[in-house]
């Protein structure tokens, strides 16, 4: 039996205080949330998934997802004065990819990646 991985489809972040999370995403990504319970908050992005969970427990740096972006600089910039906090500053990692993370009030890792050799199928 052959495996095919489809692709992303949820990245989920773990938060102290849902209701306050589920404000600051939804100013942070423009939109609000299409599904919206006390143990779960979902978000629509672009055809992709960005969950939102309750959990109180210790967070670390072991994951980051990077959401494509147009310009990178000024969607880094957009989350820092929200209230997110640099995690790597904008960098070229080779060509014209450029990559980006700041983390969020719960301490979530979200990265920015702007890669224009990049196409979705």
């Amino acid at each position: 039996m052959a495996l095919k991985i489809l692709g992303l489809r949820t990245v989920c972040y773990k938060v102290s205080d849902i209701d306050l999370a589920k404000e600051w995403y939804a100013k942070a990504f423009g939109t609000a949330p299409y599904f919206d319970e006390p143990f779960y908050v979902g978000f629509n992005i672009s055809g992709y998934e960005l969950g939102l969970q309750p959990d109180e427990s210790i967070k670390g740096d072991n994951v980051v997802t990077y959401w494509g972006v147009d310009d990178i600089q000024n969607q880094y910039e957009h989350f820092i004065s929200l209230g997110a906090t640099e995690h790597e500053a904008p960098q070229n990692v080779g060509g014209e990819i450029i990559v980006a993370s700041v983390k969020d009030l719960w301490g979530n890792i979200i990265g920015l990646i702007y890669n224009p050799e990049f196409k979705l199928p």
